[in-house]
């Protein structure tokens, strides 16, 4: 009877060890230094806890895990109709991070869906309402517009969106064809309008050297003198150029003033 007494005090301490182990590791909790506990007693919203440890009562107290590090969404490509009516095909990257636990775990039944969904709708909204030559030259732009109204509508969730990044807008091959012709049409015309502003400037400034040298009969002259010299060194063919009379007359009267000079 010793035997069987004490083999069944034995079973009896086992058993109690194993629930009170089974109780504390129900009751105690360790949190990392990112997550947070919210903490519910009787189904009603307690606190929140965290990070270290911490101790809940079993069967009375029930805990969510919060991890509050920033999380990485990647949007689908989405079909946007820009205000231009051109369809193109846009995918985002999204960075938030979960800033009231409270609000993650009671106001929004899976906070992660929600913002992915929630970004796939804004991503479609907001790039709508731009031309697509905006969303081409204006990312930054787009990428803050985004931004700021998904922040505004996941601040209820407890959400943070804090950074928003359009990473591919991609356009059929016909469009593509169009922009390239578009774009050269658009380097032509420059070329066309710096063309005839550089014609516009040599005009001014030959008809200010024309109104200079107008002045002083002597100055034409020399202008023509100087024309010959470069033509000469140039090693052309025999050149039939008109001698002005008025070369002549200006020739004499320099000979005749250094005539009287000597």
């Amino acid at each position: 009877m010793d035997v069987f007494a004490m083999f069944g005090d034995l079973i009896f301490y086992i058993v109690l060890i194993f629930l009170i182990l089974s109780f504390l590791a129900s009751a105690i909790k360790i949190l990392r230094e990112y997550e947070r506990g919210v903490v519910f007693t009787l189904g009603r919203f307690s606190s929140v806890k965290g990070p270290g440890l911490i101790i809940i009562i079993p069967y009375i107290q029930q805990m969510v895990r919060v991890d509050l590090r920033v999380r990485v969404l990647d949007v689908p490509s989405q079909d946007v109709i820009s205000r231009d009516n051109v369809s193109v095909r846009v995918n985002a990257v999204v960075y938030y991070r979960v800033v009231d636990p409270e609000k993650a775990t009671i106001q929004v039944e899976n906070f992660m869906q929600a913002t992915s969904e929630l970004s796939q709708t804004t991503l479609r909204s907001v790039l709508g309402k731009h031309e697509l030559d905006e969303m081409l030259a204006e990312r930054d732009k787009l990428n803050n517009d985004i931004q700021e109204l998904l922040d505004a509508q996941t601040d209820a969730w407890g959400i943070k969106v804090a950074n928003v990044e359009i990473k591919h807008v991609d356009i059929n091959e016909s469009m593509i064809r169009a922009i390239a012709r578009q774009a050269e049409a658009e380097r032509e015309r420059r070329a066309k309008v710096i063309n005839a502003e550089g014609e516009q400037q040599a005009a001014q400034k030959l008809f200010e050297a024309a109104q200079i040298l107008g002045q002083d009969p002597g100055a034409m002259q020399l202008r023509y003198l100087s024309t010959l010299t470069t033509i000469g060194n140039e090693k052309n063919s025999t050149i039939v150029f008109p001698f002005p009379i008025e070369l002549t007359t200006f020739m004499q009267g320099l000979a005749d003033a250094g005539g009287r000079k000597a």
